[in-house]
């Protein structure tokens, strides 16, 4: 938390997203951080200390996603951490996310309601 309000960090290389989920987030009272590229991520991660984390699967790589969060979940508990894919339904077939480190899958694009709702819901159980 800061300022009283929950940290969300979103990551993900497509700019237009992170612009579009951080306006969402914010004006339902959620302070937002960004980041680009999971070495950037992984940085603002042990700055800012998120409450729950929103990761894309493929950025400079096809799972540069699970490579965040192999990094962070070996710095100790980790916040609730989605997984944001293309191919999210698809994903939850082939593989249990939760053996990976995931609270989810979120299919994109990200209804801004169902994200507004997932996020709620899951702080408050925090």
């Amino acid at each position: 938390m800061r300022n009283g309000k929950y940290v969300v960090l979103c990551i993900d290389d497509d700019r237009e997203l992170l612009n579009s989920m951080g306006s969402i987030l914010e004006s339902s009272g959620y302070e937002v951080e960004t980041a680009a590229s999971v070495g950037e991520a992984v940085a603002r991660y042990k700055v800012t200390s998120p409450d729950l984390v929103l990761v894309d699967l493929m950025m400079e790589e096809a799972d540069s996603g699970f490579a965040f969060v192999r990094a962070v979940r070996g710095l100790g508990p980790t916040p609730p951490l989605y997984l944001l894919s293309a191919v999210g339904a698809d994903l939850t077939a082939l593989t249990e996310f939760t053996e990976l480190g995931l609270t989810d899958v979120l299919q994109k694009p990200v209804d801004p309601a169902t994200l507004i709702r997932l996020v709620r819901a899951t702080l408050k159980k925090a």
